[in-house]
């Protein structure tokens, strides 16, 4: 794929995204459903840490075949990046200029390599003051597609169309107890049943603490 083309990709997906708070929201919202679907850990794919570090709040995706993204939501705005182990800039493992005020994003280990080096193929941002996400200049940039479920115009329908196929889901996923848990409507038996075939909550009391999600 040309390089041209990933930078629309991104430029498509950025026009695309919710304001902030909405986005957190959303997150959310995917890592309580993939905890719902997938009581071990391993198997998830979308997570959220709400105590991730000092105001920090971590999302994450990662696909089990060498891509992830994370956005950090922090008193700072928005940081996101992601990395496409098949994107045409994979094997540079460059970081652009971000803003000064997500230079500890960075940095951070986690997003990196075990000998410091920063991993990505895509990084976009929004500082508290933006009134617009914002992403580098400078091409190329891959992986802007792994970030489609969260610029989804339908998330509960997008959501249950890639988790039918993820989760094998052969009965198929009750579209109005996604949109209850999106929504982040407190979680019910009813609703957990409609999701994975057995009532009650059990289990889920730590994922719900992690994630943040709310309770009644």
């Amino acid at each position: 794929m040309h390089d041209s083309h990933h930078a629309s990709d991104l430029h498509g997906l950025l026009a695309r995204l919710p304001e902030p708070g909405t986005l957190r929201d959303r997150c959310r919202g995917i890592a309580m459903l993939d905890a719902i679907l997938a009581p071990d850990w391993v198997d998830r794919y979308y997570s959220f840490d709400s105590h991730w570090g000092d105001g920090e709040e971590t999302a994450s995706m990662r696909d089990g075949e060498g891509d992830d993204w994370y956005l950090v939501f922090s008193p700072a705005g928005v940081y996101a990046r992601g990395f496409d182990h098949t994107a045409p800039n994979a094997g540079a493992r460059l970081l652009p200029e971000v803003p000064e005020a997500f230079a500890s994003c960075v940095r951070e280990p986690a997003f990196g390599e075990e000998d410091g080096v920063p991993l990505a193929t895509v990084c976009f941002w929004r500082e508290r003051e933006d009134d617009a996400w914002r992403a580098p200049s400078a091409a190329p940039t891959g992986g802007a597609e792994l970030f489609g479920l969260l610029a989804a115009e339908d998330p509960a329908q997008a959501y249950r169309d890639w988790a039918e196929e993820y989760h094998e889901a052969e009965q198929g996923l009750d579209l109005a107890a996604i949109a209850h848990v999106l929504a982040l409507r407190p979680l019910t038996a009813a609703v957990v049943a409609a999701l994975r075939g057995e009532p009650g909550t059990d289990g889920l009391a730590d994922d719900i603490a992690e994630i943040g999600y709310p309770t009644a």
